[in-house]
């Protein structure tokens, strides 16, 4: 019997308050278990939390041991009336035990295979102890870093997200979603919260729905075909509504168009938050309004379980539309395996390999930005003293959003750099400047370590100034005016605008929070035992004031590049400030050096119909190695519409490759341009290529410049 039949025999033998059950997710711990065990033996509850607020990344949440899920889900096999098993949900947001870098973090390793292994091992660890189902990937497109939740996203690009929300979807899911080692992933927040006015968490976005499809949607239609499990609506204001409570975007968009099969959550208590929205009067029309617009179950306030027995029997809620969402629910847990194996069980655990795993994804997460006079790599014949706020810090550069993290497996950046070079220099404290006085004096350079603790970053944690700390900046211009050359290690979660900052470092290794081993990638990528090779996800701003700062804006009326590039007639965007970024999208430089030539295309020309039938341009160029050591250049493909029916962005990556290369080394790389690289979303929300011109760059980042033209018949 197939998955749909065995729903429809299920569906004939539950009563009303059992459907209604199923939509229900409620939050389980030691203090309410009792009354939770009740719920669940009358079969009023489908899904388990385990979390106790709704800002558990910024909370300190304890973890559910296996034996009390295993009851829990005893009590719903044994005890309920039908014997549905219960899906047990937790934040694993970017690790577990092992802990990855922070997803815009990842993001800048321009290496999906490498991010869909990491996430494998972080579903395994996770699935060991009980968890079924987590609340990732987060797919906001973000170009606001004031915003805390920027570091949970895949950065400002469309097509960077798209191919990081497949690889994480398959990452969590595996090959076989019903395989023991996997958890259902959840597409979130739909859709536009990191469109929020000015960066404020919880707040209103306005957006067109041109721009809603061809920038915010994207992510989301690649999560779906990637076959993502559950999709999560966020709870701001858009347009006037909230995505709980719009039928054009949950079921119209969402479901219809998309072809979206499982079901949708909501985010905690949004559904309740409909009312202070001023969308609903009260519980009961929250209730109605949000499965009306399609959002399956209820996360965590029960207006569901409170009111949709009523709205069912008045008539105002079609036995449908309720049939609609518990089918959709228990699809997925069939799908995942929930009644073949609904308890926890051991499964074996190479956590040495997930250590590796994680070590080469922060490996290639850090992005170096500056290096002044080739100070980096530095030289074990170098007198270095390391310093600063951050230098003996663990929990910190775990990141946010991290529930289940072990410290223990964290090395602080100071033993990381102790172990690689064991004469340098740590300051025995990094806050009393008198103590480090002597060492700094005695250095050849000073490596200051920077950043900011989880707490300045992620969920409710929005900052009107992005730039380096008052106190921090301080530091480092007291240390630059004893004439020592700085190198600057930020441990910041965001994007930072360092404009004054900058001039008073040689170098600068921007490390992000990479998680359990973000100490000895820095140490491994200092003293040159790895060559650095991220990329930015988001622009860097010159200075708060810049912000919102994104490399694929279209064109503008009096001056085309508007901002994001300098003008030879002085029309810059500000009078205060120049127009570009400090560090543009797709920058980040390595210890070796790379040259692109033979940039060609063929064909040159295809017409509309033949790339309906699947015909591309081929875009080929030599990319080597013209340093001396080893090195890994993501290699960048942008699309440029000379004219279209709406205004195009200037450019839009439509490609990336990365590549290892030897000294001297030489290798063909290629990019593939077909239909759905020249489509976007016209006026009518229509998917389509028009005819016409097209400029193709390549390079190592946004402002590449090596150019060709292509031209698409009608």
């Amino acid at each position: 019997m197939d998955i749909l039949s065995k729903i429809k025999t299920l569906l004939n033998t539950m009563s009303l308050k059992e459907k209604i059950g199923q939509l229900n997710q409620e939050s389980c711990d030691m203090e309410n278990m009792e009354l939770i065990k009740e719920r669940i033996r009358h079969g009023q509850l489908g899904s388990v939390i385990l979390a106790t607020s709704a800002t558990s990344g910024n909370d300190e949440q304890r973890k559910t041991p296996t034996d009390i899920i295993n009851e829990l889900q005893r009590t719903a096999l044994k005890e309920s009336p039908l014997g549905i098993p219960l899906l047990f949900g937790r934040d694993v947001i970017h690790g577990h035990k092992t802990v990855l870098p922070i997803p815009l973090a990842l993001s800048a390793t321009f290496h999906p295979e490498l991010v869909k292994t990491g996430y494998r091992c972080i579903a395994q660890e996770a699935a060991n102890d009980g968890i079924q189902w987590t609340f990732a990937p987060m797919l906001d497109i973000s170009r606001d870093p004031r915003w805390g939740r920027c570091i949970e996203g895949v950065g400002e690009d469309p097509y960077l997200g798209t191919k990081m929300a497949e690889v994480i979807v398959k990452g969590f899911q595996g090959d076989n979603p019903a395989d023991k080692d996997t958890l259902a992933a959840c597409a979130k927040h739909y859709i536009g919260y990191g469109a929020m006015d000015g960066g404020r968490d919880y707040g209103q976005a306005e957006i067109s729905d041109y721009t809603l499809r061809n920038i915010y949607l994207r992510p989301f239609q690649s999560a779906i075909k990637s076959g993502v499990a559950t999709v999560m609506t966020a709870f701001h204001e858009l347009n006037g509504t909230a995505p709980s409570a719009s039928r054009y975007l949950v079921h119209d968009l969402l479901k219809e168009e998309l072809g979206f099969d499982g079901f949708v959550v909501s985010d905690w208590a949004s559904i309740e938050q409909l009312i202070s929205q001023g969308i609903a009067r009260d519980r009961q029309q929250a209730a109605e309004l949000a499965i009306k617009a399609g959002v399956d179950m209820d996360m965590s306030c029960r207006c569901y379980a409170d009111y949709l027995e009523e709205l069912v029997n008045t008539g105002r809620i079609s036995m449908e539309t309720l049939h609609e969402s518990v089918t959709r629910i228990l699809y997925i847990k069939y799908k995942f395996g929930l009644f073949e194996h609904p308890y926890s069980t051991h499964i074996p655990i190479n956590s040495s390999r997930h250590r590796e795993i994680a070590k080469s994804c922060s490996d290639e997460s850090m992005v170096l930005l500056k290096n002044q006079n080739h100070i980096l790599p530095l030289s074990p014949q170098k007198r270095i003293v390391a310093i600063g706020p951050l230098l003996y810090e663990k929990r910190a550069l775990l990141g946010n959003w991290v529930l289940d993290g072990d410290e223990e497996q964290v090395s602080t950046v100071a033993n990381a750099l102790k172990k690689i070079h064991p004469n340098i220099i740590l300051t025995s404290s990094p806050y009393l400047w008198e103590d480090c006085l002597p060492d700094i004096r005695k250095a050849d350079a000073v490596i200051v370590v920077l950043g900011e603790s989880k707490k300045m970053s992620g969920e409710a944690n929005s900052l009107a100034h992005v730039e380096l700390p008052p106190e921090q900046f301080a530091y480092i211009k007291r240390i630059h005016a004893l004439g020592k050359p700085l190198i600057g290690v930020m441990c910041f979660g965001r994007p930072i605008a360092m404009e004054e900052a900058e001039p008073y470092l040689e170098a600068i290794l921007y490390a992000w929070h990479c998680g359990t081993c973000t100490g000895e990638s820095i140490a491994s990528i200092l003293y040159g035992e790895v060559n650095p090779s991220g990329k930015l996800p988001m622009t860097f701003p010159r200075c708060t004031g810049q912000i919102p700062i994104y490399y694929n804006h279209p064109a503008s009326s009096r001056h085309e590049y508007f901002y994001y590039t300098e003008t030879d007639n002085g029309a810059n965007t500000y009078h205060d400030c120049r127009s570009t970024p400090l560090y543009p999208f797709g920058y980040g430089l390595s210890y070796t050096q790379f040259s692109y030539r033979n940039l060609s295309v063929e064909p040159s020309c295809l017409s509309i119909k033949e790339l309906l039938a699947g015909k591309t341009f081929r875009i080929s160029a030599a990319l080597q190695n013209i340093g001396n050591c080893t090195g890994k250049e993501v290699a960048q493909c942008y699309l440029h519409a000379r004219a279209s029916s709406m205004a195009r962005p200037l450019r839009e990556l439509k490609g990336f490759v990365k590549k290892e290369l030897a000294p001297l080394e030489e290798q063909q790389i290629t990019f593939q341009l077909g239909y759905k690289e020249l489509a976007f979303y016209n006026a009518q929300s229509k998917w389509v290529v028009e005819p016409g011109l097209f400029d193709l760059y390549v390079g190592t980042d946004c402002y590449a410049s090596n150019a060709l033209v292509i031209s698409v018949k009608p």
